[in-house]
C-alpha cells in the first residue's frame, strides 16, 4: 500500500472560516503528507505555502464560486454542477500528477468537482463537511439532494462536529468526527505553559463593568447575527467601553457590513469595525467577553474555542456546535438562536458581574485544551490512512 498522500480540494482560496481549519488541520498532519488544490488565487495560497504545505492552483473558465448553492434552488444548482463537473475533469490530471492516495472535498461544491476528479485518478473521495446539511441552510429539498450525492460519491466523511455528522447520510460509509481545533505549543512546551497559566492571571484581566470590551469575531454576514447583537447591545443596562466586530466580507455580503454601521451608529453604540483580520487572537486577548450570536445552528463555532483559549467570558448561541463546547454556567453561557431578549440578558449578566466573568474564563482557558488541533490530525490521518480501498489499482 501507497504511504498516504492526502490532498485537500477547495473550491476558494478566501480566508474564512472553513479554510482557516482547513490550514490548521494541515499542519497538524505529518509534513510532505498532504497538498492543497484551489480553483483560484487568493490569500490562502500564501498562508499555506509559509507553512510548507504543497499548494496548486487549476483554473478554467468557470468560476466555481460564481455558484452559490446555499442560495440556489434545484434548477440553478443543476445547471451550475456542469460546469464544476467539467472543472473537475481537469482537476482530475492533477490529483494524479500530485500522486494522491486520498482526495478530501472541503465543501460540497469541491465534492461535485472532487467526484469527477477522484474517479479520474482513481482515488476515493472524502467529503470533508463544514456545514449542517439541513433545510436551514439549503432548504428542505436541496438538502436532501446532497446527502445523497455525499452518500453516493464520497467513500467516506470527515465532519466538523457530531451535529454536522447527524445531518448527513452515512450508513455503510466510514465517517469520523474531527474538530476544527485551536493550536497549541508542541507537547515539549505544553507542560512549561500550563504551569505558567497556572500561576499567572489571563493576559488582560477582566475590568469593571463600565470598561469592558466585547469582541464579536466572525465573516459579516446575516446567519451570524451580528445585526441581533448590535440590538441586543443597544438595550443593555451598562454599556461596554468598546465592542469590536472582527470580520470581513466575502461572497457579495458587502452590503451587510453598510446595514450594521448604519445601525452602530443610529443607536449610538462605541463599536468599531476591523475588517478581516488573519489572526483574531490579540482583539481576543484584551476583550473581557467574546459573543458568538449566528441566528442559525452553527456547525461547530471554532471562534468560541478561540476565545475560550484567549481569557474570554464566552456568550454562544445554541442549538448547534456550541453545545458541544460549552458546559453553562460553568465555562461559559449559552442563549438560544435569535432570542434577543435573552442575549441582553447573558449581556448584563457578564458586564455586571466581574467575578462571574473571572470564574467562566479561567474554566473556559482549560477546557479549549480538548480542542487541540494535534489531536484532529492525529484522528484525521489514521482515518485517511485506514480508508478501506486506499489507492485504486491503475489499469
Amino acid at each position: 500500500m501507497a504511504p498516504l498522500k492526502a490532498v485537500f480540494l477547495a473550491h476558494t482560496a478566501a480566508p474564512s472560516g472553513a479554510e482557516l481549519a482547513t490550514l490548521r488541520l494541515l499542519s497538524a498532519m505529518p509534513a510532505g503528507r498532504t497538498a492543497v488544490l484551489y480553483t483560484e488565487d487568493g490569500p490562502m495560497l500564501r498562508q499555506m505555502a509559509a507553512r510548507g504545505i504543497e499548494t496548486r492552483v487549476v483554473t478554467n473558465s468557470f468560476d466555481s464560486r460564481a455558484m452559490t448553492i446555499d442560495k440556489a434552488g434545484i434548477r440553478s444548482l443543476l445547471a451550475g454542477a456542469t460546469g464544476l463537473l467539467r472543472l473537475g475533469w481537469t482537476l482530475g490530471a492533477t490529483v494524479r500528477d500530485l500522486d494522491a492516495t486520498v482526495l478530501v472535498a472541503g465543501s460540497t461544491k469541491a465534492m461535485l468537482m472532487g467526484a469527477v476528479a477522484a474517479r479520474r485518478a482513481r482515488v476515493p473521495l472524502v467529503w470533508h463537511v463544514h456545514d449542517r446539511v439541513s433545510r436551514d441552510y439549503f432548504g428542505r429539498a436541496l438538502a436532501l439532494v446532497i446527502r445523497v450525492m455525499g452518500w453516493v460519491v464520497a467513500r467516506g466523511v470527515i465532519a466538523n462536529s457530531r451535529g454536522t455528522l447527524a445531518s448527513l447520510y452515512t450508513w455503510r460509509r466510514a465517517a469520523v468526527v474531527a474538530y476544527p481545533g485551536v493550536e497549541f505549543p508542541p507537547d515539549n512546551e505544553t507542560a512549561a505553559e500550563e504551569s505558567v497559566l497556572s500561576r499567572e492571571p489571563r493576559p488582560q484581566e477582566q475590568r469593571p463593568a463600565g470598561e469592558t470590551i466585547i469582541a464579536v469575531v466572525g465573516r459579516l454576514a446575516p446567519w451570524k447575527g451580528q445585526d441581533l447583537f448590535l440590538r441586543a447591545l443597544a438595550d443593555v443596562k451598562t454599556l461596554p467601553r468598546e465592542v469590536f466586530l472582527v470580520g470581513g466580507t466575502f461572497f457579495d455580503e458587502e452590503p451587510y457590513r453598510a446595514e450594521l454601521e448604519v445601525h452602530a451608529t443610529a443607536l449610538d453604540l462605541p463599536v468599531t469595525f476591523t475588517g478581516h483580520v488573519d489572526d483574531p487572537e490579540s482583539y481576543l486577548r484584551h476583550a473581557d467577553i467574546l459573543v458568538h450570536c449566528s441566528v442559525l445552528p452553527e456547525p461547530f463555532g471554532q471562534v468560541v474555542v478561540e476565545g475560550m483559549r484567549a481569557g474570554c467570558a464566552v456568550i454562544a448561541t445554541r442549538p448547534g456546535g456550541p453545545e458541544e463546547i460549552v458546559e453553562p454556567g460553568v465555562n461559559g453561557l449559552l442563549v438560544t438562536a435569535g432570542d434577543r431578549a435573552g442575549l441582553t440578558r447573558a449581556l448584563d449578566t457578564l458586564i455586571a458581574d466581574r467575578e462571574l466573568r473571572v470564574k467562566l474564563a479561567d474554566a473556559a482557558r482549560v477546557r479549549s485544551r480538548d480542542f487541540d488541533v494535534a489531536e484532529s490530525g492525529r484522528i484525521v490521518t489514521d482515518f485517511l490512512t485506514g480508508l478501506p480501498g486506499k489507492r485504486w489499482r491503475r489499469g
